[in-house]
């Protein structure tokens, strides 16, 4: 159905008026509506006949309104979400507009090249190696898909086994060894790739929550014939830890291991000069996964993929049809990502990049590192605070105790679950719990762009009010 270029335009600019609203709001942070709520809104029946467009973006306003999180602000620190900077949210909208489907330089000749630009200026700025290739994908958890795939490939075909043609039925069992703090994206992208959970072995970290080279080289020494692949983190989910790269990367290389970096948020610390210290030896890997909406702050939708083997990369992921039309002196993006239709997320990245330039990059992760650590501290001053992991980059542990003489440690479970429900529902700010080394904690994230020194003090008083409210409370 054709839209009148006056009504295109007219819905367009009421659309943009909206998100201006949105994002200019300094409200509550939680979703304010329940879910039977937000189905009675949005389950209404099919019409036979459409409507107008603009009728279409007031209804889906009205409908999603206070069921939607302000992750994108200042005052959220549950998950390591970014926000999102200017120029890459404009980007992002003309991504839309100009609807590309930036699968092979034919289809989009500017998606294609501005891909190129964005990685080449990535591996740069994350001091990865330069002859490594890249891929854009929805974010980490495909990332981990396309380098492990990779992976795949490099070792079978070391024992004679050629993956893409054969698959896996009667190849070579390949082992996986990574901390048992691994992120559980890990698990599902080695389900995917037909490797399975068993293929797991599954160290303890130190109490630096590490891996001990040690105990790295045991376990690449058993079965010493096995094809194996190594895990390590550039920021461990609770903690903010970084595997000791110097240290366990050369093992593993003298095993002939694949080593493969979860560095979804952590990664980002080689672009800082104070925090480039964790990243020591990384560039040793064999291949890398990061996200770009978090330090990067751009919208969601962007994850980064790198390997240092381009043949094993490729030949994972290239296809080839009588219909697609390769380019011989330009990179088709379908020879490096798992997508075949997919969005041109270059042009958000490559916005973000020329805004903050270098020196942006290091002042957003160095800033909402000090906020992370300042606001630890301000909670600490508290009655009751419990800190159980200071911050060594932006991931900060603190746990509420229940005051009451001979409380054990389920009542400070409770507690701590009590507290960080009362400040979430009071709108100030959103953080969430974990269990960490058998206790339940709050984990105190950021990486946004948007959170300011305002903003953290909005939030402890928000603690101090809560914790009030719980003495208040009957027992």
């Amino acid at each position: 159905m054709h839209t009148p270029d006056d009504a295109r335009s007219r819905m367009l600019r009421s659309a943009a008026e909206r998100a201006v609203h949105f994002l200019n709001d300094d409200g509550a942070v939680n979703a304010t509506v329940d879910a039977e709520t937000l189905r009675n809104r949005f389950y209404v029946t099919l019409p036979a006949q459409g409507r107008q467009p603009e009728d279409v973006v007031d209804h889906l306003c009205s409908a999603a309104e206070g069921g939607l999180l302000r992750s994108n602000g200042g005052r959220f620190f549950a998950w390591v979400i970014g926000g999102t900077l200017p120029s890459a949210l404009a980007a992002d909208w003309l991504t839309a507009a100009w609807d590309q489907n930036a699968a092979l330089y034919a289809c989009s000749p500017a998606a294609a090249i501005v891909e190129e630009a964005a990685g080449a200026w990535l591996k740069e700025l994350l001091a990865l190696p330069q002859h490594a290739t890249f891929a854009f994908v929805t974010g980490c958890q495909m990332a981990h898909v396309t380098c492990l795939a990779a992976a795949r490939h490099a070792l079978l075909a070391k024992h004679g086994w050629d993956v893409e043609r054969n698959g896996l039925f009667g190849a070579p069992r390949v082992r996986v060894i990574s901390s048992d703090r691994r992120h559980a994206s890990i698990d599902r992208a080695l389900r995917m790739l037909g490797f399975g959970s068993e293929s797991l072995v599954l160290l303890e970290p130190d109490v630096d929550e590490t891996l001990e080279p040690g105990a790295v080289e045991e376990a690449l020494a058993f079965e010493p014939q096995t094809p194996k692949i190594v895990l390590l983190q550039a920021g461990d989910i609770n903690t903010g830890a970084f595997d000791r790269f110097d240290r366990v990367i050369p093992i593993a290389k003298r095993y002939g291991a694949w080593v493969h970096v979860d560095g979804a948020f952590g990664l980002w610390a080689a672009a800082s000069e104070r925090y480039a210290h964790l990243t020591r030896g990384v560039d040793g890997a064999d291949s890398w996964a990061t996200d770009g909406h978090k330090w990067l702050n751009v919208p969601f939708d962007s994850g980064y993929a790198f390997v240092a083997d381009a043949e094993s990369h490729r030949a994972a992921m290239s296809i080839r049809a009588p219909y697609i039309t390769a380019h011989a002196q330009a990179r088709d993006q379908i020879d490096w990502n798992p997508e075949w239709s997919r969005r041109a997320r270059g042009f958000a990245t490559y916005a973000a990049l020329l805004e903050l330039g270098r020196d942006g990059v290091a002042a957003t992760i160095d800033g909402s590192c000090a906020q992370v650590a300042g606001l630890v501290e301000q909670l600490e001053r508290l009655p009751n605070v419990e800190v159980l992991w200071r911050p060594l980059l932006n991931q900060g542990l603190v746990r509420f105790l229940d005051p009451r003489p001979n409380a054990s440690d389920g009542d400070h479970d409770n507690r701590t679950e009590d507290v960080i429900a009362r400040v979430v529902d009071s709108g100030e700010g959103f953080f969430g719990a974990t269990t960490w080394r058998g206790k339940r904690a709050m984990r105190i994230s950021n990486v946004s762009a948007q959170t300011t020194d305002g903003d953290v003090r909005r939030v402890v008083e928000a603690f101090r009010a809560a914790l009030t409210a719980c003495e208040l409370a009957p027992a």
